[in-house]
């Protein structure tokens, strides 16, 4: 009798938590509609294993989520506690309580200067939170510092600047973010690696539009400051359960990735963009944007003159504009399969065109009726497909495949011709067969000329910098990470990356002896002779010591070397020395071997 007992009470306790998670999804689905930054990749690493493990489905080929997504999943996953494991467990209440205010509760601090049913005011997680049956607010100070030191001396980053996002009445979201950010290189070796000290300015601006790295993209102010530059984001979205619609500044990824996305990558400076995105059934997703780019080309049609009349006039150009309308179509057939498949445009006009604002067109086909006509050049139009699937517990396979241009007829083998394609394939494996173990791999390749057009405004670019896979063109990147979460909000990480240069061209469209000079320049062989190589071998460790605060430690060895080019030079290509290559597409403060150790602590991510 006993023992049916307390078999009874344990059953009631497990209905009343079910029936308590359940409760608090409701409430999320009415949560704010905010993007949750793709740097902070803690977050995004606990739901990809939460899909991993089949407790929850995520469509990963677009990112970011919104605080929503990511507070119903969070409940998803509570309601199945008993499936996670200890370390899981921990990390999931962990999350939750970033997470409370959009689940309608008000989260603990460490230490607080007040909390009351209305609001709070946190020392220890930092932040402020307000919430009644109107209005739900927070506000986050941000500040951080990491010292990235190897033998070329130090360069130290900061930055510093305030978070804030709110929702009104269930149905809008309002957020900003501002960050005042440095690179100071002052503590660099002058005497062996830098000239003079305007080239230890620029050698601590690691960012850099050239630069085959993975750093996030910017703008730097005038050459006095140094390396300082500045990121806001922000936007306003009208939402309900199934859809939203916003305008926004902000980074996006599009394409199943761990490391960088060949489609979307992210890491150009964040921009302005009219979005939509719905998801009226369970098994189809559209999301769509309109993007007002930068296209870092002046327009000689367009400026303003200083002084008129005077001796000091001076005429001031303003930049071309620059825009770009993409969309992607999710299917999944059957669960734990996505098919994702859209296509975007470039295009450089004196103003929008209305004919890119609708979300399900096929843009080429749109820019032939409006170019063809006169027998002038058309815009930059691509086509891309993503495919992710997580039938297999605990593995995740996907592929993703940018076309940038294509004809049929390259396919032949008596063609000598490479159809401009970036294609990228991967696997991760969680969790199995060890606890708290990941292991991932990731290949890309991409062709010649790809995300190049011969008429700059409309490249695949914004500040300058690719929209598609850090590499670029002409290269290749093979990716291996092993990943350890020993305990809670501890992430250990030990992976290398091989990246390949080849030949450097330009989309250069003009005949010379009767042959056009781009058939020619796409007839080379891909990675034929390599001209940049980088190796790098790391080990990060990032804690989250409570939520927004993170203490990193990164080791890197990386060799970074470049080659002289034995092949003839041909017109479109920009031919340069081992040295010239080297220069180009690394910082001098990663050429050569070098052993990096990078420390830091912040607030916010």
């Amino acid at each position: 009798m006993r023992t049916e007992q307390i078999d009874r009470l344990g059953n009631c306790r497990r209905i009343l938590a079910s029936v308590w998670a359940g409760l608090l999804l409701v409430f999320c689905v009415q949560a704010q509609d905010i993007p949750q930054h793709i740097s902070y990749t803690q977050i995004y690493d606990f739901i990809d294993e939460l899909a991993a493990e089949h407790i929850i489905e995520i469509n990963s080929a677009i990112r970011p989520y919104s605080r929503n997504v990511i507070a119903q999943k969070l409940q998803e996953a509570q309601l199945q506690r008993q499936h996670l494991t200890r370390r899981q467990q921990a990390d999931l209440d962990f999350f939750l309580n970033d997470y409370a205010l959009e689940c309608d509760t008000m989260p603990d601090a460490i230490v607080q200067w007040t909390n009351r049913k209305s609001f709070s005011l946190g020392l220890f997680q930092p932040a402020f939170h307000y919430k009644d049956r109107l209005f739900k607010c927070r506000i986050m100070p941000l500040l951080g510092m990491h010292v990235y030191a190897n033998q070329k001396g130090a360069i130290l980053k900061r930055w510093w600047g305030a978070s804030f996002q709110a929702d009104i009445a269930s149905h809008v979201s309002v957020w900003g973010d501002l960050r005042d950010q440095s690179y100071n290189g002052t503590a660099l070796l002058r005497d062996s690696y830098y000239a003079t000290n305007s080239a230890k300015v620029q050698g601590a601006r690691l960012s850099q539009p050239q630069y085959l790295n993975m750093l996030p993209g910017c703008e730097y102010k005038e050459a006095s400051y140094g390396g300082d530059f500045s990121d806001s984001r922000g936007g306003i979205k009208a939402y309900t359960s199934w859809g939203s619609i916003g305008l926004v500044k902000d980074n996006i990824v599009w394409g199943d990735a761990y490391h960088c996305s060949n489609i979307l990558s992210g890491r150009a400076p964040s921009f302005p963009m009219i979005t939509l995105q719905l998801k009226p059934v369970k098994w189809f997703e559209l999301n769509y944007f309109h993007a007002w780019l930068v296209s870092n080309v002046l327009d000689s049609t367009r400026h303003y003159t200083a002084n008129a009349g005077t001796e000091y006039e001076k005429t001031y150009y303003r930049p071309a504009n620059k825009f770009m309308a993409a969309n992607m179509f999710t299917f999944r057939p059957i669960p734990y399969l996505n098919l994702s498949v859209g296509n975007s445009i470039v295009y450089a006009e004196n103003n929008v065109q209305a004919a890119y604002f609708i979300p399900i067109a096929f843009y080429k086909s749109l820019d032939h009726l409006l170019t063809k006509g006169l027998a002038v050049e058309n815009q930059n139009s691509q086509v891309f497909f993503s495919l992710s699937t997580r039938n297999v517990k605990y593995l995740n396979l996907y592929a993703s495949v940018y076309v940038d241009e294509i004809k049929f007829s390259r396919f032949k083998k008596s063609n000598p011709e490479n159809n401009p394609i970036s294609w990228q394939a991967g696997f991760s494996l969680t969790n199995f067969p060890l606890e708290n173990l990941s292991l991932r791999s990731e290949y890309t390749r991409t062709n010649i000329l790809n995300y190049k057009h011969f008429i700059n405004t409309l490249d695949y670019a914004s500040n300058d910098y690719n929209l598609g896979h850090y590499m670029g063109d002409n290269a290749q990147e093979i990716y291996v990470e092993l990943q350890y979460k020993p305990v809670r909000s501890l992430n250990l990480k030990l992976w290398w990356c091989n990246a390949v240069k080849g030949n450097d061209y330009e989309d250069v469209r003009t005949r010379i002896d009767g042959q056009n000079t781009v058939t020619r320049i796409i007839s080379q062989p891909v990675l034929a002779e390599k001209v940049w190589q980088n190796n790098t071998v790391a080990f990060d460790a990032v804690y989250e010591v409570f939520n927004n605060c993170y203490a990193v430690l990164n080791v890197a060895w990386n060799e970074a070397k470049a080659f002289e080019p034995v092949s003839e030079s041909i017109v479109g290509e920009n031919r340069l020395t081992a040295q010239g290559y080297l220069d180009k597409f690394t910082p001098v403060f990663y050429q050569g071997r070098n052993l990096t150790v990078t420390a830091g602590f912040s607030f916010g991510f």
